[in-house]
């Protein structure tokens, strides 16, 4: 049986996540997208009906997904500080082998403004992962003892800081603020784990 020439959904949807990721949501065209996957607009429209929007969420919605299953995968294997290594280690990676060109689809989304009364579902997308980040990290201090207040509190300030430190290697042009960042989170991570309260 002969294979299809057309790109699969999930390449234009990955492809979609880092274009995000580059040039934000507003400065992408469903045209550009498509071009940088490597798809016909066609095929796109294909796949997307409801245009740029519905590739956006899914294309969020995939980031999300790829973050979770490694985040996930380190927290079960060696606990909280491997889990924060790897989420660190997954955003370095990107940021310097993008050189500094690209940083996180979902952070992407959130930053820009939406339109007035409503809330787009790339948006909506947006909170789901960051929630389902936040909940993998603080289950996992749970099973290790850490009050689940104090648990739901650092694993947000892990994905608030991780984020903003992107944010930042992009702006500096190095990964010093990811660096930064991994020093202190290990420590607050370990600090609560020996007291839990």
């Amino acid at each position: 049986m002969a294979k299809s020439s057309a790109p699969s959904r999930e390449r234009i949807v990955a492809g979609a996540a880092d274009m995000i990721s580059r040039r934000g949501l507003s400065a992408t065209s469903i045209r550009d997208l498509a071009k940088h996957a490597k798809a016909p607009l066609g095929s796109t429209y294909h796949y997307f009906p409801e245009g740029k929007q519905q590739l956006a969420t899914e294309a969020v919605r995939y980031a999300g997904g790829a973050v979770a299953r490694i985040l996930r995968a380190e927290l079960r294997a060696g606990g909280p500080v491997a889990g924060l290594q790897a989420f660190l280690g997954l955003w370095r990676g990107i940021v310097v082998e993008s050189d500094f060109r690209a940083g996180c689809p979902v952070l992407a989304v959130s930053v820009e403004e939406p339109p007035a009364d409503e809330t787009p579902p790339a948006l909506a997308a947006a909170a789901e992962a960051f929630e389902g980040w936040e909940r993998l990290l603080a289950e996992s201090l749970g099973e290790r003892g850490v009050a689940r207040d104090q648990a739901e509190g650092l694993a947000a300030l892990i994905v608030a800081s991780v984020e903003g430190a992107t944010a930042m290697c992009r702006a500096k042009r190095g990964a010093q603020p990811l660096d930064q960042v991994a020093q202190q989170l290990e420590a607050l991570i370990v600090g609560a784990i020996d007291r839990p309260a």
